[in-house]
């Protein structure tokens, strides 16, 4: 499969505005099913962060304000991502954010989101959940650090995302996959998975 930017934010809240920003970004570049590059950053926007994201993070006011500044932040992963495809866990989330983020320094997003959570309710339905976690341990994969901090969260999706091709190629017999094949799989109803599948089998 081809190159894929798998992202995942860590925000203060679920909305960006002026009073909601991103607090930290990783990205994991995802080539033949392996992780091959990363980027990882803190980002002053700022802002406050609640004391309850606080919590559930473990990023607090005292880490961002040793940050760079969000328009560093965004300018470098921007040239860190280029155009490859990109890919995220909840990817409406993280797509708000990428974007918001994006606009603030005067750039345009060019490419699609796959999102591996709605992949994994159409090819993982037995899962007990759909939270990246539960996913996770469903499939045997390695937990790759703390939950909510994002370099853990944007390799775990990566191998998830790489754990679906497999799935894709072994149990529905698909031999090419690419980013544009799992952006149109997740449109798909999870009734309709298999009819769908079986007119890209042997391509």
């Amino acid at each position: 499969m081809e190159r894929i930017a798998v992202i995942d934010f860590e925000t203060t809240g679920i909305s960006p505005s002026s009073s909601c920003r991103a607090t930290e970004i990783a990205v994991v570049i995802l080539e033949q099913g392996r992780i091959v590059e990363r980027y990882q950053s803190l980002m002053n926007a700022g802002v406050r962060v609640p004391a309850f994201i606080e919590q559930l993070t473990g990023i607090s006011n005292a880490m961002l304000r040793t940050a760079p500044s969000a328009e560093q932040v965004m300018n470098e992963v921007n040239e860190f991502v280029g155009i490859t495809p990109l890919l995220a866990h909840n990817a409406a989330f993280d797509q708000k954010f990428w974007d918001f983020e994006l606009g603030r320094i005067k750039r345009t997003r060019l490419q699609n989101f796959a999102c591996s959570l709605l992949l994994a309710r159409r090819l993982m339905p037995a899962a007990p959940n759909h939270k990246l976690g539960t996913l996770t341990t469903f499939a045997k994969l390695p937990h790759t650090g703390q939950a909510h901090r994002a370099m853990a969260d944007a390799e775990m999706a990566a191998n998830l995302t790489a754990h679906l091709a497999q799935e894709l190629r072994q149990k529905h017999g698909l031999r090419k996959l690419s980013h544009e094949l799992l952006v149109s799989l997740q449109k798909v109803p999870a009734a309709k998975i298999n009819e769908h599948l079986k007119r890209h089998r042997g391509f």
